[in-house]
């Protein structure tokens, strides 16, 4: 490839664009609620649908509301695939997903400013329900299109109201023609912010992501006995928030054991009744378990289901482990990890090797193509949270990443 370093996308208008769709679900403390297949989910959809459309792009939803936004290439080949997602957390912010999705729209839009034409296709691809906010597990819908799990398990899916992804992907009138997976892709690059504290505190401008981080997400039930707060007396109690109690200590202990690279988190819990003077005769429970090694995140396993029936044995609590999600550590493609530190060096950017600590639809993305991802850094570290941020330079420079990737792969012509 010849010397482009003064091809650029405009961080300006990448950063316009982030700002304008944060408008759609922006909560009052400055972030965004955008939950998957809901009505604000809807509305960021068409504006993206929309913004593609006027870049000149055919827009093609699957099944699962997966959408890919085409540039047609020279030839009919392959396409290099530029993606992440547009749903948030219930508190979520205005960067994570968002920046990969619209990084790659600026892609498109200074390759049309400048009329290079590429012998393949480029797409931009909204992947949907990243998060797993409202539908476990995470990612499902790349996770589909790599055919790990079925479209018939994923519609399946209920939410806390009961309602299930497949109604309320049709509702939204989002649930496409085109089959899911089977599509082929020559390459894929996300782009996404570290939501770790890394790259800030080291003063690098871009993390190049060499692996992904296993996980494994479990649903914990425990059942007991409700009863008079007031006239049971302590040694006569079943009490399974008690038990859940002392399974958040366990999990913390589990990833304390296995530190620095291991995290372990209680993310949700719950106790039924739910009232002042009963004592919870059922609770309910999330568990993430994460490590870039397979056998840890076994050995985390095994320690879970061991100390968790001790605790329920000494309580006398019923108990039932679902493991709900599950993908072993990911290694990216060594060439497309290359092609990104090439592309930063060709900016003279400072440059980190990482592994990132949180999934992507990128490491589903990996078991059907060759796939790489880019880091940004974050303010203090900060995602999942309406405080998110992110400056102009940051969000530029990896779009300028994003855009010599792509174009290694997808070949300049002319």
């Amino acid at each position: 490839m010849s010397d482009l370093s003064n091809l650029r996308i405009s961080g300006q208008r990448l950063w316009d664009s982030l700002m304008e769709m944060a408008k759609i679900g922006g909560t009052a403390k400055g972030g965004c609620k955008r939950l998957t297949l809901t009505d604000v989910d809807k509305e960021g959809r068409e504006l993206f649908r929309a913004w593609c459309e006027q870049a000149g792009c055919s827009v093609k939803v699957d099944e699962m509301g997966n959408m890919f936004a085409r540039r047609p290439g020279v030839e009919d080949l392959p396409p290099v695939v530029l993606g992440s997602h547009l749903d948030t957390q219930p508190t979520g912010g205005k960067f994570d997903g968002v920046l990969g999705v619209l990084g790659g729209l600026e892609v498109v839009r200074t390759l049309n400013d400048l009329k290079i034409r590429t012998r393949h296709p480029i797409e931009v691809a909204n992947w949907t329900n990243e998060e797993g906010s409202r539908y476990a597990p995470a990612m499902v819908s790349s996770g589909a299109f790599a055919g790990v799990y079925s479209k018939e398990f994923a519609y399946s899916r209920l939410d806390s109201e009961g309602k299930s992804f497949g109604e309320e992907l049709a509702r939204i009138g989002f649930k496409g023609d085109e089959p899911v997976g089977g599509r082929p892709v020559h390459a894929y690059f996300e782009l996404h912010i570290e939501q770790g504290p890394i790259l800030e505190a080291e003063n690098f401008d871009v993390g190049v992501v060499t692996h992904g981080q296993g996980q494994r997400w479990y649903e914990i039930t425990l059942t007991g006995f409700e009863s008079h707060a007031g006239s049971t007396p302590m040694p006569r109690r079943r009490d399974a928030l008690l038990g859940a109690a002392r399974i958040v200590e366990l999990v913390n202990a589990i990833g304390l054991s296995k530190a620095p690279l291991a995290v372990s988190t209680v993310g949700m819990i719950s106790a039924y009744p739910n009232s002042r003077n009963v004592i919870p005769g059922q609770a309910f429970l999330t568990v993430d378990f994460r490590h870039p090694a397979d056998t840890t995140l076994s050995e985390m396993d095994a320690a879970l289901r061991e100390g968790v029936r001790a605790i329920c044995d000494k309580i006398g609590l019923a108990c039932e482990i679902k493991q709900v999600f599950y993908y072993a550590p990911v290694a990216f493609d060594p060439d497309c990890v290359d092609a990104v530190r090439r592309a930063a060096d060709r900016f003279s950017y400072s440059r980190r090797e990482i592994v990132s600590g949180a999934g992507h639809d990128a490491c589903y993305i990996a078991r059907i193509a060759p796939t790489a991802m880019i880091f940004t850094p974050c303010v203090d570290g900060v995602s999942h949270n309406e405080s998110e941020d992110i400056k102009m330079e940051w969000s530029t420079a990896g779009a300028n990443v994003l855009l010599h990737a792509a174009l290694e792969k997808a070949e300049i012509v002319g």
